[in-house]
């Protein structure tokens, strides 16, 4: 796994939280909440770090593994009952036999409840889920947006929402985003072909964004701006991404938000002439 990651900073005490629910005895689940972008995938991705590592909890030392659960993967192709039951069941059982030496990430976790329920009967994955959890079979780390788990536990599956602890992922400040950015550089500088970057890049990175790019959040969206901008270094042959190419990159995002809507009418009109549009 070493190389294949991207390196993940500035999440230190929501790993360090997870790893520590991941070794308690019972109720050794997390479910991760936070708004799209914020990097709960990222923690998850620390954490399968750690544990190849095995910079772990004693009690999870005997943990080398972490699978992926993908939900929709699992219902694609169940046309006849009971097909996705069946998947889940097998899924579950592997992960059983191999107690103790893996973790299940399910990411979208909402989606588990009522996943491939037929009509008329009770059995979802997560009811499939359920015992397991409660024996503290398996091991369990989810991860969904704020209003999706708020969504899941007004749902009333109570039995299931009580199994996980929470961890609020918070959206990073300028600075946590810009640490974080830091780190990447040379990921993707070398992905572009770039020998180097210049100094504040990470900076206009995380600022341009903000200013620039609306609805949704840090640190998503300040990688998206210098992903770009390194994109634009590498097309103009330049041999480091600089500032003047964050706010070109940073440019094109507040020109496509300029776009006017292609609906006709002056409701839709007057609907996109009222959005809080922020220049450069």
């Amino acid at each position: 796994m070493a190389g294949r990651l991207d390196p993940v900073l500035g999440r230190e005490a929501e790993v360090s939280r997870v790893l520590r629910v991941l070794a308690r005895r019972t109720k050794s689940n997390c479910c991760l909440v936070g708004a799209p972008g914020v990097g709960k995938t990222a923690v998850v991705e620390a954490v399968a770090q750690r544990i190849a590592a095995g910079r772990v909890p004693p009690q999870l030392r005997a943990c080398r593994e972490l699978w992926s659960l993908d939900v929709g993967a699992m219902l694609a192709g169940t046309a006849m009952r009971g097909d996705f039951e069946e998947r889940v069941r097998a899924l579950l059982a592997e992960a059983r036999a191999a107690a103790g030496e893996l973790v299940l990430f399910v990411d979208e976790l909402h989606l588990l409840v009522g996943a491939g329920r037929a009509e008329g009967s009770a059995v979802d994955a997560a009811n499939l889920l359920k015992p397991l959890l409660a024996r503290g079979e398996v091991r369990c780390l989810g991860a969904t947006t704020s209003e999706e788990y708020r969504q899941l536990v007004l749902r009333g599956d109570a039995a299931f929402e009580r199994r996980f602890q929470v961890l609020e992922v918070p959206e990073p400040d300028a600075a946590a985003a810009a640490e974080m950015l830091r780190g990447l550089l040379p990921r993707y500088a070398a992905h572009h072909r770039l020998d180097a970057a210049q100094e504040g890049v990470a900076e206009a990175a995380v600022e341009l964004a903000r200013r620039c790019v609306r609805g949704r959040s840090m640190p998503d969206k300040a990688i998206d701006v210098l992903d770009e901008a390194c994109g634009l270094a590498a097309h103009a042959g330049a041999g480091e991404v600089r500032v003047e190419h964050v706010r070109a990159a940073a440019q094109r995002w507040s020109a496509a938000r300029w776009r006017p809507p292609e609906a006709s009418g002056m409701p839709a009109l007057l609907s996109w002439l009222r959005q809080p549009w922020s220049r450069l």
